[in-house]
């Protein structure tokens, strides 16, 4: 599974490169761009409705959230309505995996943390003398995480990562048969 936001280029770099993969539109970035079609005094009640989807406790409750929420939302906020239309799908793919696994997967912002830790440790260190040293460092930074996500067991684990195919074989979901 790759997630982004739904930048149309990166899609296309992303289904041309990672033959196989499903798609997850970010969740935080889908948020921002939905919260931004609602009138300021708005956004709170919007944003804490749109985030009953995704405190469901199951797939099918998640989907029947998101109709529900999508449907109440067409006479006060017509956009937002539509625009749950339009991302249904690419917002709701992280459903097709364990539920342990959805907190983890529905946005890439651990991943911008990483990045904003490397972009932090680059600019004390200046001007590096040859490639070797930068890899050296950004190394270290992802080594340093992947040793916090061991000992804290934040992350997943082997045996959560063999859980999909375990449910997938068990209870196929529409998405997985689509995408396979």
């Amino acid at each position: 599974m790759v997630i982004s936001d739904a930048h149309q280029g990166l899609k296309g770099a992303i289904q041309a490169a990672v033959h196989g993969a499903s798609w997850q539109r970010c969740l935080v970035h889908f948020m921002r761009y939905l919260l931004a079609l609602v009138p300021k005094p708005a956004t709170e009640m919007v944003a804490a409705s749109v985030r009953t989807v995704f405190a469901q406790p199951d797939a099918s409750s998640a989907r029947e959230q998101w109709g529900t929420v999508a449907d109440r939302s067409r006479t006060s906020a017509p956009r937002v309505a539509d625009l749950m239309d339009d991302a249904e799908t690419d917002v709701r793919a992280y459903l097709t995996f364990p539920r342990d696994h959805w907190r983890l997967i529905w946005s890439n912002n651990p991943l911008e943390r990483r990045k904003k830790e490397v972009k932090r440790r680059t600019d004390v260190g200046g001007i590096f003398h040859n490639p070797a040293a930068v890899i050296r460092l950004v190394g270290a930074v992802l080594n340093e995480q992947h040793d916090e996500w061991q000992v804290a067991g934040r992350y997943f684990s082997a045996e959560s990562l063999a859980k999909p195919r375990k449910e997938a074989t068990a209870d196929p979901s529409p998405a997985l048969l689509a995408a396979g």
